[in-house]
C-alpha cells in the first residue's frame, strides 16, 4: 500500500493538531504518510519533496504551519498537487498570522485554507477531492456525511427528553 495523502508539517511540535487528519485517514482507511519539514530550516528537503510527491503517487498534500506559516505555499510553488493549509496557532496572535499567511499566495500558487487549527476539515477537504475520481471513496465521504446528520438528529431527539418545568 502506497500513500495517497502527504500530511506535512513544520515541526512535531504541530502533531496534536495535525493528528486530527491522521485520525480520520485511519479511520476511513485512506493510505497516507506523515513528516515533519521546515521550510525555513530544511528548505531543500522541502522544495525536493514538492517537486517528487506526485512522481510518488501522492493526489493531495495537508500543510500545517504557524507564525509566518511558509510552508504549505512553498510546496504550492514546486508541485502540481492540490496544497490544502492548516493556520496553527504559535505565536500571540493566535494563529492569525499563520492564517493570512496561507491566504495570501501570489496568483497561480493557490492553497485552499481550513480554519485555525482545522486538520480534520483538511481531511475532509482531500477526501472529497480524491472522492472525484474513486467511487469507493465516494461512498465512504456520503457515509461519512450521513451521519453527521444523524449525530444531530439524535442530539434533538436528546433536547426534546430534557426535563425542564418551562420547556415547551
Amino acid at each position: 500500500m502506497s500513500p495517497i495523502v502527504s500530511i506535512i508539517m513544520g515541526s512535531t511540535s504541530d502533531l496534536p493538531v495535525m493528528e486530527k487528519a491522521c485520525q480520520f485517514f485511519e479511520e476511513e482507511e485512506i493510505p497516507f504518510e506523515v513528516n515533519a519539514l521546515s521550510a525555513h530550516r530544511t528548505p531543500a528537503e522541502v522544495s525536493a519533496f514538492a517537486r517528487e510527491a506526485h512522481k510518488r503517487g501522492i493526489k493531495v498534500i495537508i500543510a500545517g504551519a504557524g507564525m509566518a506559516a511558509a510552508l504549505p505555499g512553498v510546496i504550492a510553488a514546486e508541485t502540481p498537487l492540490p496544497v490544502i493549509g492548516v493556520p496553527i496557532k504559535g505565536s500571540s496572535l493566535e494563529g492569525l498570522d499563520a492564517t493570512l499567511a496561507i491566504l495570501q499566495m501570489p496568483p497561480g500558487i493557490p492553497v485552499a485554507t481550513v480554519a485555525i487549527g482545522g486538520a480534520q476539515n483538511a481531511a475532509i477537504l482531500a477526501m472529497q477531492i480524491l472522492a472525484l475520481s474513486d467511487e469507493t471513496l465516494m461512498q465512504k465521504l456520503t457515509a461519512y456525511k450521513s451521519g453527521l446528520k444523524n449525530k444531530i438528529v439524535k442530539a434533538n431527539e436528546e433536547l426534546a427528553r430534557l426535563p425542564y418545568k418551562y420547556k415547551c
